[in-house]
């Protein structure tokens, strides 16, 4: 049932570093969506290269793009593109192994698609205003492509319920997870709204 689908979100290091967390989680609340994760710790380096597990074209097609840009700024080609596409992941893994990071599982109607909107676009420049990336950061891929880093973009979430499910076994345990009723939801969901007078 979509009204008890679950996504994923970890806020990232530069989220936590930046005192951001209860701000990023308010967000999520205030739109309805009910907290059944939460975890504070430290991200494993192996889980982390699990998590973004990409395949040589996705390596190729990103290196391509770093080399364009290295050429835009005049910055010198020194390795095939594939590597400049495991340059990206690495300097993820990098990243997110850098600091505290807040492991996230949200739960509501259509969760991972509302998720996505107010968490805006992966690229900070663009991402939309009121969304999260769009209100609190101003980096760039074009910056961390030539500083040669992750962006900074706060926060990741899933893009589909299918990923959810995949990211969420691979940082949590099911005991991890708690199953309640929020009276929020009452007002959501109760098709009779007969539950809500005395």
């Amino acid at each position: 049932m979509k009204q008890n689908e679950r996504t994923f979100v970890i806020i990232k290091p530069d989220g936590a570093q930046r005192s951001l967390i209860g701000e990023i989680i308010s967000r999520f609340e205030r739109a309805g969506l009910k907290i059944a994760a939460l975890k504070f710790g430290y991200a494993d380096e192996d889980k982390c290269w699990k998590h973004y597990s990409k395949d040589d074209v996705w390596f190729e097609s990103k290196g391509q793009i770093t080399i364009k840009s290295r050429e835009q700024n005049n910055l010198p080609i020194t390795k095939p593109a594939i590597e400049y596409g495991k340059d990206i992941i690495r300097a993820l893994v990098n990243y997110m192994t850098c600091s505290p990071v807040v492991f996230i599982v949200l739960e509501g109607n259509s969760a991972v698609q509302i998720v996505k909107k107010l968490v805006g676009g992966t690229e900070p420049l663009t991402s939309e205003v009121g969304t999260i990336r769009g209100d609190y950061t101003l980096d760039s891929y074009e910056l961390s492509n030539i500083n040669e880093r992750a962006v900074r973009n706060l926060i990741h979430c899933s893009d589909k319920v299918e990923e959810a499910e995949r990211e969420i076994k691979l940082w949590l345990n099911d005991e991890d997870l708690i199953n309640y009723k929020l009276l929020s939801h009452q007002i959501l969901y109760d098709v009779n709204l007969d539950g809500i007078k005395e």
